[in-house]
């Protein structure tokens, strides 16, 4: 068995297989934009941080009961890279799998996972439902509403931020940023003032 790296289309492919939820693919388009927005300020592979950000969920739709072990064995039958498979094992960690975030790359998807659900939430309820007009202090503000955004486990976000040795809210601020790179694709490009 011959390991081959994916290309993004191959990702794409897999992705679109398992998942036709329009909003779990919007999901996916948004880690991935974080994920290469955090690659390229790292200095990292794009693509590979990319990729993982795209697939990261491949199961979720399919299988949620068995989130993240059916991707692994989806993966391993495609013949991906372990590394790779671990990268994406490692989000779940501590929620449904116990691959610990160990690497840069698996520490930012495990941080940034989460919050990408948070950040759209919050452009959505802004009178521009826009991230390109919006700044880390209007997540902030609802951080501590517990119904707000009730599905998005800050406390993962918050060790993530721990792990990565940053403050909240520049984590944040990059996960905006990252966002606004794909900002039509996950339907958040909006009406900015």
């Amino acid at each position: 068995m011959t390991v081959s790296v994916p290309t993004r289309q191959s990702a794409l492919g897999l992705l679109k297989k398992y998942n036709e939820s329009e909003s779990l693919i919007k999901h996916a388009y948004a880690v991935e934009g974080v994920m290469r927005f955090m690659a390229k300020k790292a200095g990292e592979d794009e693509e590979k941080w990319g990729i993982i950000g795209l697939i990261h969920d491949l199961d979720y739709e399919m299988y949620p009961a068995q989130h993240c072990i059916m991707t692994e064995k989806i993966l391993l039958e495609n013949n991906w890279p372990p590394e790779y498979i671990r990268a994406v094992m490692s989000h779940g960690w501590g929620l449904v799998t116990e691959v610990e975030p160990l690497s840069k790359l698996e520490k930012t998807i495990y941080a940034m996972d989460e919050l990408t659900g948070l950040v759209a939430t919050s452009a959505l309820v802004r009178p521009s439902k826009s991230v390109l007009d919006m700044e880390a202090r209007s997540v902030k503000k609802k951080w501590n509403d517990k119904r707000f955004a009730a599905g998005v486990d800050r406390s993962v976000i918050e060790k993530g931020a721990e792990m990565l040795g940053v403050s909240l809210d520049d984590m944040i601020n990059d996960c905006i940023m990252g966002m606004r790179t794909v900002a039509e694709e996950i339907g958040l490009k909006g009406n900015p003032v």
